[in-house]
């Protein structure tokens, strides 16, 4: 793998947690898509509470059992490898926030034996 370290951009993007993509929660739809495309890593976080632009207010609380709480799906990459995407992030979603801000990567490492596994279990093998 090449390094992956020095200047690179983090894409945050909000949304709720029933936002869909089809018949699929579009947190795990966006995650599909940089997984495929061979984004290095990317990751989903769940807020307990927040609101949008329709001010309304969110929240975990067990009484609120039509919550839609908001979710934060970020990665990190290259400006041109998110140009390259954002097209079809704009596509997957109706409503949300999307924001660039650059970063400076200073530790990125991956364990070979695991990349090992990964790779033979990508290609059928048991693991």
């Amino acid at each position: 793998m090449n390094s992956f370290t020095g200047e690179k951009v983090l894409m945050r993007i909000q949304i709720s947690e029933n936002d869909k993509f089809g018949r699929k929660p579009l947190f795990e739809a966006l995650i599909d898509l940089f997984n495929k495309e061979g984004f290095p890593s990317a990751i989903v976080l769940k807020g307990v509470a927040g609101f949008g632009v329709d001010t309304v207010y969110h929240t975990n609380k067990l009484l609120d059992l039509s919550s839609q709480l908001p979710v934060i799906v970020e990665v990190i990459e290259g400006r041109e490898r998110i140009d390259e995407v954002m097209a079809k992030i704009d596509a997957m979603m109706s409503g949300g926030l999307i924001t660039l801000e650059k970063v400076n990567v200073v530790h990125y490492r991956v364990d070979n034996d695991r990349q090992r596994r990964l790779s033979y279990c990508h290609q059928g093998g048991t693991c």
